[in-house]
């Protein structure tokens, strides 16, 4: 019989990892290095940078993970946390669309229909959830109450759509304990969140963006307010299809 962790044992290797793992800016600042020295176009430095930092986080969990010999019991098709608040910032959404633009064709088209009976199916939800301070730390319940899945959810196999661009959100949150926990609770208490790789991630893109910027290359996005703007995800993919996150 498989044996979970359990919440002591979690919260114990979490005080491991806190008090004797130190991370490395150095994986992210070589990416970042590796890319400004590269001979390739600014749209191409940014759209894979943003691609290889976001696999970088998933490295460096992979490597804590190591360390404090935990083994997570997500599994494809265990969607609980794709019916969370993604919140992201609109250089990031900026990003991640412009990475679904370059899917296969048919790819593209299925998300791109996918969405057009989401946005019909979930009107009267989105609504309301779009509506949330997503600021408010009392938001995440509420919002988790609608059961409002992501838009990137494939309803029939329950995975993720754009998996590879998916959102650091989407890729720091954990479960090392009995998967039924998330499947009997709303916000169960086990699920770990690597949140603290932030500001890794996002001080090596600001980074990258900025030296561009500086550098008067087209970078994407308005610079530096689209890095300090935040919507929730289906916010963000509804102003997509509309055309106006471009204009904004």
């Amino acid at each position: 019989m498989e044996r979970y962790l359990k919440h002591q044992e979690i919260i114990d290797k979490s005080k491991k990892i806190n008090d004797s793992y130190a991370l490395d800016q150095q994986f992210f600042d070589e990416i970042v290095d590796q890319l400004l020295d590269s001979q390739l176009e600014s749209e191409n430095v940014i759209l894979t940078g943003f691609q290889r930092l976001l696999g970088e986080i998933d490295q460096e969990i992979g490597r804590m993970e190591q360390f404090s010999e935990m083994t997570p019991n997500c599994f494809k098709g265990c969607a609980f946390c794709c019916y969370f608040p993604i919140v992201l910032s609109k250089m990031e959404a900026k990003m991640m669309f412009r990475l679904i633009d370059q899917f296969s064709e048919d790819r593209r088209q299925e998300i791109y229909n996918h969405w057009d009976r989401y946005y019909e199916q979930y009107k009267n939800k989105l609504n309301l959830a779009l509506s949330m301070d997503h600021t408010d730390d009392d938001t995440k319940l509420a919002y988790k109450k609608l059961n409002l899945p992501c838009p990137m959810l494939d309803p029939e196999t329950q995975a993720c759509m754009a998996y590879e661009v998916r959102p650091i959100a989407c890729r720091t949150y954990l479960n090392y304990s009995d998967p039924k926990v998330c499947a009997e609770n709303h916000l169960p208490k086990e699920p770990f969140s690597y949140e603290f790789l932030y500001d890794l991630y996002f001080g090596a893109i600001n980074e990258l963006i900025q030296a561009l910027y500086e550098n008067g290359e087209d970078v994407l996005v308005d610079y530096p307010s689209d890095v300090w703007s935040y919507d929730y995800l289906p916010a963000w993919v509804e102003k997509w299809r509309e055309g106006t996150l471009h204009e904004l």
